[in-house]
């Protein structure tokens, strides 16, 4: 994180954010939060993108491909499209991305497996 020295972390989790989900999903959200999800907002762009994506430990593609099992093994649809799509942005390939949902679907289950293939199949299938 050295490089990054002078930029604050919320400024540096706003950057890292665009370059992996784009401008149009990071002003789509900061437009739409209320003033009561504002706080979540800033909380998740400081701390999940500015400091756990900010970390140099591991580079982009690996973080989405974890992200990618993770969701899928929580249920959480809507952040598996949103991984998914910042997956591909950042050179994951849709067989890495098969390979990671069926790693889950063995660990997690057919059914948690099976719904997190249907939501990364309409993102590969839009971005195709």
């Amino acid at each position: 994180m050295a490089e990054h020295d002078e930029e604050t972390t919320l400024a540096r989790g706003d950057r890292i954010r665009r370059e992996v989900l784009g401008d149009e999903h990071v002003e789509r959200a900061n437009r739409t939060a209320s003033a009561f999800a504002k706080p979540v907002q800033d909380l998740v762009t400081e701390y999940c993108w500015g400091v756990a994506w900010g970390d140099d430990a591991l580079d982009r593609r690996t973080r989405s491909l974890l992200n990618i099992a993770m969701m899928a093994a929580l249920n959480r649809q809507h952040e598996l499209r949103l991984h998914t799509r910042g997956a591909l942005n950042n050179g994951v390939t849709p067989e890495e991305i098969q390979a990671a949902l069926l790693q889950a679907t063995i660990y997690c289950g057919v059914p948690a497996g099976m719904e997190g293939f249907r939501t990364a199949a309409s993102v590969v299938d839009e971005e195709a």
